[in-house]
């Protein structure tokens, strides 16, 4: 099934800069530019070895890489949280070819630092039937090497809209994940990765899936 994810991004992007003001506008490109030119959030790389771990999925089950990968190929993506549009917008895509994924044998497992409840209000509100997980604190987005703060003036932007990045998370750090896309083979290698600092740019889901067919 091809997914149109980034037409969908395309056009949420152009409402954003017909309503949004140009200083917020300006501000957040700026975020932007700066990670880009810095050490934080560059990743793992394709041929690296994944970390493992074990997370909570919304009711508190223990869910880990090993355990999965000892059925197939896993799809790992890490999201920002439930109120990032851009992050529903893919977490509903990747709703749409979760038959095409496990047909070919893979799962699918998304992580974000938001709490367990934040996360159970994600998977209701997108309807999802993979496994959204909750890495409260970033220690696996550590270890994959995405974890970024977000700049002041960030924050500030963000309080203002009244959204409470920390009162997401369970802490006070303001710190997330790198949106980032890996496609894992059974060994634990990284056979496929995307990762931008930008947030609008992501790996398109269809893609994905055809790696994950070409991955034993």
């Amino acid at each position: 099934m091809k997914t149109e994810m980034k037409q969908r991004y395309e056009e949420y992007i152009e409402k954003f800069k017909q309503t949004a003001p140009e200083d917020v506008q300006e501000k957040m490109k700026k975020a932007i530019d700066e990670l880009q030119h810095s050490k934080e959030g560059e990743g793992l790389e394709k041929g690296e070895k994944a970390p493992d771990f074990t997370l909570p999925d919304p009711n508190g089950n223990p869910i880990s890489l090993s355990n999965q990968l000892s059925v197939g190929p896993v799809i790992v993506t890490f999201y920002r949280g439930g109120w990032c549009p851009y992050c529903n917008m893919e977490l509903r895509e990747y709703q749409q070819i979760l038959n095409d994924i496990h047909a070919a044998g893979g799962e699918l497992i998304a992580i974000s630092p938001e709490t367990p409840d934040h996360s159970l209000s994600t998977a209701q509100k997108n309807d999802l039937q993979f496994h959204v997980l909750s890495d409260v604190g970033n220690k696996t987005a550590r270890e994959f090497n995405l974890v970024y703060p977000l700049p002041d003036y960030l924050v500030d932007i963000y309080k203002d809209k009244g959204l409470n990045v920390d009162e997401h998370n369970g802490d006070e750090t303001w710190e997330l994940p790198v949106s980032a896309t890996y496609v894992i083979d059974r060994e634990g290698t990284i056979v496929y990765e995307y990762t931008k600092a930008d947030y609008k740019d992501r790996a398109e889901p269809s893609e994905v899936l055809e790696v994950l067919k070409e991955t034993k």
